[in-house]
């Protein structure tokens, strides 16, 4: 039996997952709530994770009721492993809004970060070589 490779999926993926019916951002998350993959979670993820999930953009195009969001949210979190990030790898990122996604991967060992956002976690100020960031399809071709 192999270890599950530990990851951190970033909020574009777990929105993504929520309002889409099919498609690699709603395969990753499945995966992670079979056991294939470890997310790792950590309070600032948590926060943002609940800000968007409850906007009304998001809501309206979600097909499930807020009672089922909070239970696949609370499904999601009993499989994370929580990470207290101890330091701060900033500046890094040229939104600093994004730099604790990147701390908490480093901080809890992650392999991947995996997001629909690629962009915004190109030309790093650090680089850190074990760590892969990658889109959705890409982590479940790996």
């Amino acid at each position: 039996m192999r270890m599950a490779i530990k990851v951190v999926v970033d909020t574009s993926v777990f929105i993504s997952a929520l309002i889409g019916p099919a498609g690699p951002s709603r395969e990753v998350v499945r995966q992670c709530l079979q056991g294939l993959y470890s997310p790792l979670m950590g309070l600032n993820l948590f926060c943002e994770y609940e800000s968007v999930i409850s906007r009304p953009s998001v809501r309206s195009q979600c097909p499930l009721s807020a009672d089922e969001v909070l239970q696949l949210l609370q499904a999601f979190m009993s499989v994370c492993e929580w990470v207290n990030i101890y330091y701060l790898w900033r500046p890094n990122l040229k939104d600093e809004a994004d730099n604790h996604v990147i701390e908490l991967a480093i901080a809890g060992n992650a392999s991947v970060l995996v997001t629909n956002n690629l962009k915004d976690f190109q030309n790093t100020q650090l680089l850190f070589p074990n760590l892969s960031v990658l889109n959705p399809h890409a982590l479940l071709r790996s």
